[in-house]
């Protein structure tokens, strides 16, 4: 799914408007019809008092068509301006005007006025600020937000929470609606994805209001939102009359005294996505470890008895995954040194390779162009330097993959995978992947990819979308808290055979209410 700019989104509305020879007023009805008919779906008729708050812009004014719907639907429906400027959109005083007909005055609240009252088991709809907003708000409307938020009563947005940019951070992380369920026109936006941003809602859902359909098909976007539309076309099919070379054989390379789980879960990982050989290259303390826990893999012991002192070995892998519970020892750096000088596989780097990478820069000239660099928070602080904020620190991971053609796997929550400028928000996975050995599973998946033919961008975004489904598949029956990277791994083939999946009947109840 395509996530469009604040400006793209503006185009597409002129675009509607030019082609269709309608007006924005126009548009705004139908938005609005569009967002009744999704209140109206759920409450059928139920008495609950609705408090909808709207501003004085585009946004207040598709607030005012959903509550004048609502009125004629007999809703219990109380509306608001939120008198914040002197300002008012055309289409906004149009239905601020038809709402009138029903003999409703909205109240108008402005600085220094006490808010209404309202209880907990109330719905509000927020229609306060779009995507247009642009400024720091006022105390008052600030105080107005905290308000709501206090309130506890159960909070709609309309396209995006007040207070929230879609593509920047907000000034004052106070003077945001803290929405349950936003509905978003037309798509998501980035905002809704970042660690700082998207706490302010728990749940979105895309409205389409009716923008140019080919507009929205052929523009580009800078960011995608993936899921299972988008890795269904990646999917390279298995041959009939293929053999375990075809698919590749992969090295991994890792491992110390005391964190060889690390190597043994990214090669079991890497088995399982479906590479044809596995080599594992670790210190010799780790010779019995992997042979007894794994003994599909092949195993490279390197001269050192409890880290990696020399890379080498005569095998020629097709991907090589590197890193992973390889510690930084003085002596595994100057491996790492000599390795890179003379190696020219692309590579999937993790962990304490990036770590050795963040202390020793000019070494970063040395990674082949194409490699995969999977850092979480902390080890991209390392490598990038500190941020202001979640936006902030995407425009300094675009210029760190730019300059060094590298794909950079932005690992967390709505995992992003950055190449080229380009984003791509993973859409799988859960908070139970917050644990051990997570990450070590993906870079073997990643590495498994590459090693079967697929690309390093390609790889990124289809081996974490398989890693995020592969934690979600496992999740059932035991809860994040009891999720392991091993259920992650033990999930993969689940996740694969996902893709495939026929779409589930909607019930007679969901045809129903249609």
């Amino acid at each position: 799914m395509k996530i469009y700019s604040a400006d793209q989104i503006y185009e597409a509305i002129n675009s509607t408007i030019e082609k269709n020879n309608t007006t924005s007023n126009e548009l705004m009805e139908f938005a609005g019809t569009q967002l009744f008919d999704w209140f109206h779906t759920r409450m059928q008729g139920a008495q609950v008092p609705i408090h909808i708050y709207c501003g004085i812009g585009n946004n207040g004014g598709s607030g005012l068509v959903l509550g004048r719907k609502l009125l004629h639907h007999g809703y219990n429906v109380h509306v608001y301006i939120v008198n914040f400027s002197d300002k008012r959109t055309k289409d906004f005083l149009i239905n601020y005007d038809r709402i009138k007909e029903f003999k409703v005055w909205p109240r108008l609240l402005s600085s220094g006025e006490d808010f209404p009252e309202m209880d907990k088991e109330d719905i509000v709809v927020d229609a306060i600020f779009g995507i247009g907003l642009n400024r720091e708000t006022s105390d008052w409307v600030k105080n107005l937000i905290k308000y709501i938020n206090a309130s506890d009563a159960y909070t709609v947005s309309l396209d995006v929470p007040s207070g929230l940019y879609p593509n920047d951070a907000p000034e004052d992380k106070e003077a945001v609606i803290e929405s349950n369920f936003t509905l978003t026109f037309q798509a998501p936006k980035l905002s809704f994805f970042l660690p700082e941003t998207g706490v302010y809602m728990q749940r979105w859902e895309a409205i389409d209001v009716g923008l140019d359909p080919e507009y929205l098909q052929t523009t580009n976007t800078e960011v995608q939102l993936i899921d299972t539309l988008e890795v269904l076309p990646l999917y390279i099919p298995r041959e009939k009359y293929a053999h375990k070379g075809t698919y590749g054989h992969s090295l991994i390379i890792g491992g110390s005294f005391g964190k060889m789980g690390a190597v043994t879960l990214a090669s079991s990982a890497c088995l399982r996505v479906g590479t044809g050989l596995i080599t594992a290259y670790i210190p010799e303390c780790g010779y019995t470890i992997l042979q007894t826990s794994l003994p599909e893999a092949m195993v490279i012991c390197d001269e050192g008895e409890k880290n990696i002192a020399k890379i080498q070995y005569a095998i020629e892998p097709k991907s090589i995954g590197m890193g992973i519970g390889m510690g930084t020892d003085a002596v595994t750096v100057k491996a790492l040194k000599a390795f890179l000088k003379t190696n020219t596989t692309p590579l999937i780097i993790d962990a304490d390779a990036l770590n050795i990478l963040a202390t020793n820069k000019t070494l970063l000239k040395s990674v082949p162009k194409g490699s995969i660099l999977t850092p979480h928070p902390k080890e991209l602080e390392r490598l990038i330097g500190e941020w202001t904020d979640d936006f902030d620190k995407i425009e300094k991971t675009k210029a760190f993959a730019k300059k060094y053609d590298a794909v950079v796997i932005i690992k967390g929550a709505n995992t992003i995978t950055i190449y080229d400028n380009h984003l791509y928000i993973n859409n799988t996975g859960n908070p139970g992947m917050a644990t051990a050995g997570s990450g070590d599973v993906l870079t073997g998946m990643l590495t498994g990819l590459i090693s079967q033919g697929y690309d390093a961008l390609t790889a990124a975004i289809f081996g974490v979308y398989l890693h995020g489904k592969a934690g979600d598949i496992a999740l059932t029956g035991l809860g994040y808290q009891a999720l392991t990277a091993s259920d992650i791994i033990d999930h993969i083939g689940d996740a694969y055979l996902d893709l495939f999946k026929e779409p589930e009947e909607p019930s007679a109840e969901a045809e129903e209410n249609r």
